[in-house]
């Protein structure tokens, strides 16, 4: 006789374990121990077996007979039960610990040997915030190239197109990490390609000669941090990159030669770099050394000085001087290699010292040092314009 709800919950325990059957081969299994166990006995490949299907009163009486009816309808097909659970458990295992941010943290471990700090901690940024809140908790195995589009469709309508661009190769690579260590048979960001509306490149807004003395004036004006003044001037003296700015520490002085030797963990490149340092840069450094000698940057964060400045320090200043829009600290670099090729310095000379290099792997171990004697010379005499671009705003005004 089939059983009831009543009869389930009123069942109590006795010093021998008890049956009380369902009909179909299903029965509630009474444990002395006053646990109640849902069962399934049925017959597969010619073997009697029992399949578990739950506890009473997590499973109901409703619930245990929906699973004998899969059950069954598994024996149906030809397959067993108990094989067909186990199977599903080993997945529900391996894709729990195979979500999508579980293989793209695994990935970007993986490389951070090839990167440098800032730009290991953007891409895990640019993940952390975009793309694991969508899909992060779901297993890799599981995300279609629609699931993935729909992701990257919210990005672009936010008027992040360039963005979602980068996303697309970023966890292009993940997937392709994820073919190789056998998570997924194929990698669903090939067939996106084309499917993102392309982005129109705007170069770094960068100022003009005739702007430098304006803007110098107001850079000596400037009422904000003098740390923050004299990284903005030193940007100008050096143009290297804002993340080399950021991260360069009072080791890399060698203040016998005037030189700032960038290591190649720093540089976009991979590159050791050399910047020979003008007098206005070295005194620079020497204010600086009072302000920030104790610690290991040169450029301290201001809130915790144990880590480098803030990447949005420089842009936030120069909007703060009234430059929204107009200049970028990435774009001291533009300024300066127009200025000096107007002026007839060597293309060569000049590209080398912005640390624009072939990847030539025979010759990396020496492009460091390549032309410094002309480099040298060069970057005293954009010191020298640097201070001439200043006086002569002054004397106008």
């Amino acid at each position: 006789m089939p059983l009831t709800d009543v009869v389930v919950r009123n069942a109590k325990p006795k010093e021998k374990p008890q049956k009380l059957t369902d009909g179909e081969g299903m029965f509630l299994y009474v444990h002395p121990n006053g646990g109640k166990y849902w069962r399934l006995q049925y017959r597969f490949a010619g073997k009697q077996k029992v399949l578990a299907l739950g506890v009473y009163p997590e499973i109901t009486l409703a619930d245990a007979r929906e699973r004998r009816m899969e059950a069954r309808r598994i024996l149906a097909v030809g397959n067993d039960p108990s094989q067909v659970k186990q199977e599903a458990k080993r997945l529900a295992i391996f894709n729990s610990g195979n979500t999508f941010e579980t293989v793209a943290r695994e990935w970007h471990e993986g490389r951070l040997s090839k990167w440098t700090p800032d730009h290991a901690q953007k891409i895990m940024r640019r993940m952390e915030a975009n793309i694991f809140p969508k899909i992060g908790t779901r297993p890799i195995s599981d995300i279609t190239s629609l699931k993935f589009l729909n992701v990257l469709r919210v990005i672009e309508k936010r008027g992040a197109s360039e963005l979602a661009h980068r996303l697309l190769q970023i966890c292009g690579q993940v997937f392709t990490y994820a073919v190789v260590t056998e998570r997924v048979k194929i990698n669903p960001i090939v067939s996106l390609r084309g499917a993102l509306k392309p982005v129109i490149k705007n170069n770094h807004a960068y100022l003009k000669a005739a702007d430098m003395p304006e803007f110098l004036s107001k850079l000596e004006a400037y009422d904000g941090s003098l740390q923050t003044k004299l990284a903005l001037h030193f940007l100008v003296l050096t143009f290297v990159r804002t993340g080399e700015l950021r991260g360069a520490e009072w080791s890399e002085i060698d203040w016998d030669k005037a030189e700032w030797h960038i290591p190649a963990a720093r540089m976009k490149m991979k590159d050791p770099h050399i910047v020979p340092l003008c007098k206005q840069a070295v005194a620079i450094l020497k204010e600086l050394q009072l302000l920030t000698g104790q610690w290991r940057y040169i450029f301290p964060n201001q809130h915790k000085p144990s880590g480098c400045m803030s990447e949005n320090t420089i842009l936030y200043a120069l909007y703060r001087m009234g430059y929204h829009s107009r200049a970028t600290g990435h774009g001291f670099r533009a300024t300066a290699s127009t200025i000096l090729n107007e002026n007839g310095f060597l293309p060569d000379v000049i590209e080398r010292q912005l640390a624009h290099c072939e990847r030539d792997k025979v010759r990396a171990a020496y492009n460091h040092a390549q032309y410094l004697p002309e480099r040298r010379k060069m970057m005293q005499w954009w010191g020298n314009y640097i201070d001439k671009a200043h006086t002569a705003n002054s004397k106008v005004a």
